[in-house]
C-alpha cells in the first residue's frame, strides 16, 4: 500500500432471504452494488437463497447478474422465463440456478486465511443488509450480527423487531403520544377457536372499512381492505396465512381515499427527516401488486402540503423513529384524511425500506440534497459509529 493510502473498509452487501420480498431484495442489492464507491470500499456480495442457504463471493455476484430485460417482466411475474425479478420502471436482475457452496461463520477481523481442510471464513468490517421482510428486518439477522460483533447498517434487534410488529409498533407510537388510528389485535388461534367472539370485538371497536394485516410482514403482503362484515372473515383468513398475530385497523377517510405520505429518516442519536413524498396508488390502496406489479402508481416528491403540515409530519417521523429505538435508516408512512379535516396519522415505520435507486427512500433523500452514492456512504458511516459506541459498553465487572 502506498504511503498515505487509506485502507478500504470491507463491506458485505447481504441480500435475498427467505421472505416473500426476496425478489425486491435482489433489486435493492443490485442497485447498491452498482452505486457503491469501489475506491472507498472492498465489496463482498453475500446472498441468501429462498431455501435459506448462504452463498458468497462469485456465487453471490452471479445471483445478481444485472441485465436489461427485452421483455417487460415484473417481480413475481408467473410468465417469467426462469426465476427473475424486475421492477415496473425497468430495473432487472436474473437469478441463475443456486450454487451448492454454503457461507460459513463471519469473522470481524479482515485478512483471515483459510486453513486446509477447514471451512473458509468470510471477513468484513461492516454488513449492509438489504434484506426486506421476515428474517431480514425483524431483528433475527441483527441478532446474528450482534453475536459476531460486526457493525451493520440499520436498526438493532429491538428497533427492528418493534418496527416489524404492527401491534408493538403502535403501542410505542401511542406511548410517544403520536396520532394513530384505532386498532384491534388478536391471535390466529383465537380466531380459529371463537370467530364470532373476535368478530364482535372488532365490530365493537371499529367501523367499516377496516384493514386486516398480518402483524409481522412487509411490502403489504397479506393485507386486505374489508369494506363490510361479509369481507371481514376472508380477509382474516388471508392474514392468518402469514402470521400468528393479526391486526385490524380503522380505515382512514371512510368511503373517501386517504392520502398516503412517506418520510425518510436518517441518523442514530440525532436523526433527521427528508422532504415528504406522496404515493398515489393505481389500486384502492398501496398493496404489493400496486408497489411492484402494476403500472400507474405515482410517487410525488415533494408532496404538496403546506409548510406547517410539512413541518408537522417531519417532526412526527423523527418522533416515530425514536419511539421504536431505530438507528441508521427508516421510512415512516402516514395517512392523511381527505377533505377539510386533513388530520394526519402515523401509519407505520419500515426499518429496511426498498433501496433501489428509484425506491421512495433514496428518492426522498436525493430530493433533500443527498444523492444515492452519498446516502450509501452515510449509512455505512452511521453503522461504524454505532458499533464504536456499542463497543464502549462493559458486559462484566
Amino acid at each position: 500500500m502506498a504511503d498515505g493510502a487509506m485502507k478500504k473498509i470491507r463491506v458485505g452487501i447481504l441480500f435475498g432471504g427467505r421472505s416473500g420480498e426476496h425478489e425486491v431484495s435482489l433489486l435493492s442489492a443490485a442497485s447498491v452494488l452498482q452505486a457503491i464507491d469501489r475506491k472507498k470500499y472492498d465489496v463482498v456480495p453475500i446472498g441468501i437463497t429462498k431455501a435459506g442457504r448462504w452463498v458468497a463471493a462469485g456465487h453471490a455476484e452471479r445471483l445478481l447478474g444485472g441485465r436489461e430485460s427485452g421483455k417487460h417482466l415484473r417481480a413475481g411475474d408467473p410468465d417469467a422465463t426462469g426465476p427473475a425479478a424486475v421492477l415496473r420502471k425497468g430495473e432487472s436482475v436474473l437469478v441463475p440456478p443456486m450454487p451448492s457452496e454454503a457461507l460459513v461463520p463471519f469473522e470481524r477481523e479482515a485478512g483471515a486465511v483459510a486453513q486446509p481442510g477447514r471451512e473458509q471464513v468470510l471477513s468484513v468490517d461492516v454488513i449492509f443488509p438489504v434484506l426486506h421482510g421476515t428474517f431480514g428486518e425483524d431483528g433475527t439477522i441483527q441478532g446474528l450480527f450482534e453475536l459476531a460483533g460486526i457493525a451493520y447498517v440499520g436498526s438493532g434487534v429491538l428497533g427492528s423487531a418493534a418496527g416489524m410488529d404492527k401491534d408493538t409498533m403502535r403501542r410505542l407510537f401511542a406511548s410517544a403520544k403520536l396520532p394513530i388510528v384505532k386498532w384491534v389485535t388478536f391471535l390466529r388461534g383465537e380466531w380459529e377457536k371463537s370467530p364470532k367472539k373476535v368478530r364482535a370485538r372488532i365490530e365493537a371497536a371499529l367501523k367499516y372499512p377496516v384493514f386486516v394485516k398480518p402483524a409481522n410482514l412487509g411490502s403489504s403482503v397479506g393485507i386486505t381492505k374489508a369494506h363490510n362484515a361479509k369481507e371481514l372473515g376472508p380477509a382474516i383468513e388471508m392474514a392468518a396465512q402469514f402470521d400468528r398475530k393479526i391486526v385490524v385497523e380503522q380505515g382512514v377517510g371512510g368511503k373517501g381515499k386517504a392520502r398516503e405520505l412517506e418520510v425518510a429518516v436518517l441518523g442514530n442519536d440525532a436523526p433527521e427527516a427528508s422532504v415528504l413524498g406522496e404515493v398515489i396508488p393505481v389500486k384502492e390502496f398501496y398493496d404489493y401488486e400496486a408497489k411492484y406489479l402494476s403500472e400507474g402508481s405515482d410517487l410525488i416528491v415533494p408532496a404538496k402540503l403546506t409548510k406547517e403540515q410539512t413541518k408537522q409530519v417531519r417532526a412526527m417521523a423523527v418522533a416515530a423513529f425514536q419511539a421504536c429505538d431505530c438507528a441508521g435508516l427508516a421510512r415512516v408512512d402516514f395517512l392523511m384524511e381527505p377533505g377539510k379535516s386533513g388530520k394526519i396519522y402515523v401509519n407505520e415505520i419500515n426499518t429496511l425500506p426498498g433501496f433501489t435507486s428509484i425506491s421512495m427512500y433514496p428518492r426522498l433523500w436525493a430530493a433533500t440534497g443527498l444523492p444515492y452514492p452519498k446516502l450509501i456512504d452515510r449509512l455505512i458511516a452511521l453503522a461504524m459509529e454505532r458499533r464504536a459506541d456499542k463497543d464502549r459498553n462493559r458486559y462484566s465487572l
